[in-house]
């Protein structure tokens, strides 16, 4: 009895700890193409080509080099170098500009409006992207309020995006 137990532990640990994995990654690129995410026109790159982990790394807005690219869900991000972007890979949701690079102000007021890339603030481990100068005082001065309304409205306000 004790070997057929011991065979089925071999057996199941692996093949649940693959679907924990699946199950995982699945999720993690279901939520990631269920946000709508900031692209340039032009370029098609995720908020304008400039690298996400660069504003927590060098504490500045950074472009990204054609050679340092990375595509998550449709979306195609640039990284300043493999550092940043292997720091991405690894932990997508922890980079990505909360709202999809969409203004918090807007969002809080029901409207979708994309950040730029060069108007942004960090708050709470979150990357945030700002439409003008004057959305990133008032988002300063009232970040919780904001990021809750933001909150509340995100997913109708993804709705009303266009393609």
């Amino acid at each position: 009895m004790t070997v057929v137990h011991d065979l089925r532990i071999a057996f199941y640990v692996p093949v649940v700890a693959a679907l924990f994995v699946l199950l995982d990654a699945l999720t993690l690129t279901h939520l990631a193409a269920a946000e709508r995410i900031v692209v340039d026109r032009h370029t098609g790159l995720a908020i304008g080509g400039f690298d996400p982990v660069a504003y927590f790394v060098e504490a500045e807005a950074v472009l990204g080099r054609g050679e340092f690219e990375y595509a998550l869900a449709d979306t195609v991000w640039r990284f300043r170098n493999e550092g940043n972007r292997a720091a991405f890979v690894d932990n997508p949701e922890v980079y990505m500009p909360r709202f999809g690079g969409y203004d918090p102000v807007a969002v809080a007021r029901e409207v979708g409006v994309e950040g730029n890339p060069r108007l942004w603030l960090i708050v709470e481990n979150r990357l945030y992207l700002f439409y003008s100068p004057e959305a990133r005082a008032a988002f300063a001065d009232n970040s919780r309020t904001i990021i809750e309304g933001a909150a509340r409205n995100w997913l109708a306000v993804q709705t009303t995006l266009s393609p």
